[in-house]
């Protein structure tokens, strides 16, 4: 059995994590820190786990990493580093589910985040992980940043298109909606219910934190700079992510040769799956999954490429690729403890 830690565990990120866990065939979750609630019970803080995970939340993080073989740290930006050191210190392994491990510039970090690399040398070890395009890498990994939400459908979305012969324009627009999880746990005025219910808006437009992000991995897939313009938007539900994308096409590409080239990109992909012609994706079937949905359109009059990805940005978005990876790294079916099926209404 591998034996699992949460470092966070009482964030909507690491609490995510441990449900996932608590179904998982290969692991023991023995040992769940918080600071915030430390000797709580897992079950006095979610309800839902009570008789199933009685854990008390420890205050002491090296107790919780001296337990396990692999840390999952639902922690805010610029915490991870020391963390990360000790885990691998004791050649465990980590996955951070926060901001501190996917951005290879450290400028990029500073300027988005606000905060430096105090730890360079442990920089050259991270594997950025999302298993559709790093696989290999992971496999061979001890220290994973686990992708932001909406980099992983932005990405997921594009990634066939990414053949630089198929589009004419490297600037691409992003509009994407996300549930109030997305924002975590930690209440603020744009998160009250009485500012979320029955509304729909932008938010940093045009200056969030995921674009360094998504840029910076899209210009992997291309071999070109890749520009996005990205804006961001709160939906009144829980969880659930909805990106739409704008790619200019090259005029002899036509919608059916993207859709054959999607379906051959994904044809091995377990969780990404590439909806009929004439379908639109849809946030309620991917929720509570690890799936990621893709329906593919045309805007035949400016011959422009319509995405839409859909992910549960809680699962898909943050724990269930963060146990993907974790398979990965052990050597396990990459499936295993994520094969649930999405709501049917």
């Amino acid at each position: 059995m591998i034996k699992a830690g949460i470092i966070g565990a009482s964030g909507y990120a690491g609490s995510e994590v441990l449900r996932f866990l608590l179904n998982h065939p290969e692991v023991e979750v023995v040992g769940v820190s918080a600071h915030s609630d430390a000797n709580k019970k897992v079950s006095e803080l979610y309800p839902s786990f009570y008789q199933i995970c009685d854990l008390p939340f420890l205050e002491d993080e090296d107790e919780v990493i001296a337990r396990a073989d692999v840390i999952f740290a639902g922690l805010p930006a610029g915490i991870s580093e020391p963390f990360a050191q000790k885990t691998l210190d004791q050649n465990k392994k980590f996955i951070d589910l926060g901001a501190d491990f996917r951005l290879d510039n450290p400028e990029d970090y500073a300027f988005w985040y606000g905060k430096k690399y105090e730890n360079s040398a442990l920089h050259q070890q991270q594997v950025y992980g999302l298993p559709e395009t790093h696989r290999n890498e992971i496999k061979q990994a001890s220290l994973i940043g686990n992708p932001g939400c909406y980099p992983t459908s932005v990405q997921l979305g594009l990634y066939p298109i990414m053949l630089p012969h198929l589009y004419a324009n490297k600037h691409i627009i992003v509009n994407s909606a996300s549930g109030v999880t997305g924002a975590g746990k930690k209440l603020t005025e744009d998160t009250h219910f009485t500012k979320t219910n029955e509304s729909f808006h932008p938010y940093k437009a045009g200056n969030h934190r995921h674009t360094p992000e998504i840029e910076q991995e899209l210009t992997k897939m291309s071999g070109e700079a890749i520009h996005i313009t990205f804006v961001p938007h709160l939906l009144p539900v829980n969880r659930g992510i909805v990106s739409t994308m704008y790619i200019d096409l090259k005029k002899d590409i036509k919608l059916e040769d993207i859709y054959k080239l999607y379906q051959e990109t994904y044809q091995d992909e377990q969780f990404v799956r590439v909806l009929p012609l004439g379908k639109q994706a849809d946030l309620k079937f991917v929720t509570y999954t690890n799936y990621c949905d893709i329906s593919l359109h045309m805007d035949e009059r400016n011959h422009t490429l319509i995405v839409v990805s859909t992910i549960d940005n809680m699962v898909k978005g943050t724990a269930g690729q963060a146990i993907q990876n974790m398979n990965l790294m052990f050597g396990l079916k990459e499936n295993t403890g994520l094969n649930y099926v999405g709501p049917s209404f």
